[in-house]
């Protein structure tokens, strides 16, 4: 039997937890539930609808009153999400990482490592799932969402730690969009102090701007440009994760493989996990940072990405149960709290010492 048909199959026709509610009730709800999944997605294409809406309303509707189409949603979340990481590679601008200059590049590149280094430790050390750790850790150390959703295809991470990972940055970038402004203030950053440390500790790129637009206009164009600059190290920490979850996969089957075979394969089975669409990312990048005609289409592009990205959560929201989270538990919040902390407050200390 095929797993498709097993997930299928394992989707009851009724989520046990309605039976408290009543035969009667419960009834109706059932059959209620794909308008109400209907109804829900219409309220995430709205353009007042945001990635933590969607996932929030996707979550509820699923641990209330079930999925009817959980197998669909399992499939068409992973494709989605494929795509919505190649429409992001054309908001990238590689001109970014020039105008942020070596020191810049360098800081980049040291703050990420060492955020990917503790992830690691501290996933180990609380023992979360390698990939849920993974995901909070990428997320946390280039730019949130968007970060996860790239490893998030390339390690084929399920449903559970990425909502999990998207719960956490989420909620962090609503305490940094209260916390950053007032801190900032309290320690007299200027606006290009600010704007560093904003672009380098808070994950997504829209609480970034919210944050930083209310510090000073020169605050807001430099969060941006940190920003940018550093959610372009999507690209190679994906083909980092790409190489570690194909080597991880190639352990596990190279066990009751003969050496010869082991041998043959392992050169196809490199090129097969480097995935199709980081590189058609890396592609849109270069569009856009080069053909001054993308320039005009990136307001399109732009609310594509968002409304796919909504959708993608919502459905991954819909593919929770209470079994599943609570599986997973609360550590991975408390490693993206950690990590979380120490890029914040390590970032603080670099530039205040005038770095």
């Amino acid at each position: 039997m095929e797993i498709d048909e097993v997930v299928v199959e394992a989707v009851p026709v009724r989520d046990a937890s309605l039976d408290l509610l009543g035969t009667g009730v419960a009834d109706r709800i059932v059959w209620l539930r794909p308008a109400l999944y209907l109804l829900a997605l219409a309220v995430v294409l709205t353009p007042w609808a945001s990635p933590a809406l969607a996932l929030g309303l996707g979550a509820v509707l699923a641990l209330s009153v079930g999925n009817p189409w959980a197998a669909f949603g399992h499939k068409a979340a992973k494709t989605l999400l494929q795509v919505c990481v190649v429409l992001l590679g054309f908001t990238m601008n590689l001109r970014t990482v020039l105008d942020a200059g070596m020191s810049g590049a360098v800081f980049a590149a040291a703050s990420i490592g060492c955020t990917l280094l503790l992830g690691y430790w501290l996933g180990r050390k609380l023992g979360i799932d390698a990939k849920a750790s993974a995901l909070i850790s990428a997320g946390t150390a280039i730019c949130g969402g968007s970060a996860i959703a790239a490893v998030a295809t390339v390690i084929d991470a399920e449903e559970e730690p990425m909502a999990v990972a998207m719960g956490t940055v989420f909620i962090l970038n609503a305490v940094a969009l209260l916390v950053f402004g007032p801190v900032g203030h309290a320690l007299g950053l200027t606006q290009q102090q600010f704007g560093v440390w904003a672009g380098i500790a808070i994950h997504d790129i829209s609480s970034v701007v919210a944050s930083a637009a209310g510090y000073g206009p020169h605050a807001l164009t430099t969060a941006v440009a940190v920003k940018l600059s550093r959610a372009l190290w999507i690209i190679p920490v994906s083909l980092g994760f790409a190489w570690w979850a194909g080597r991880s996969k190639r352990g596990e089957q190279s066990a009751g493989e003969s050496t010869e075979e082991v041998g043959e394969s392992r050169g196809a089975k490199r090129v097969r996990h480097i995935p199709w669409f980081i590189g058609i990312f890396l592609l849109a990048s270069v569009l856009c940072s080069f053909v001054p005609v993308m320039e005009r289409l990136d307001p399109v592009i732009s609310r594509s990405s968002t409304i796919g990205i909504c959708v993608t959560l919502f459905l991954i929201g819909g593919g929770l149960s209470r079994k599943a989270i609570a599986s997973v538990g609360i550590r991975p919040m408390i490693q993206g709290v950690l990590l979380w902390a120490f890029i914040a407050i390590g970032a603080l200390a670099v530039i205040k010492l005038g770095w």
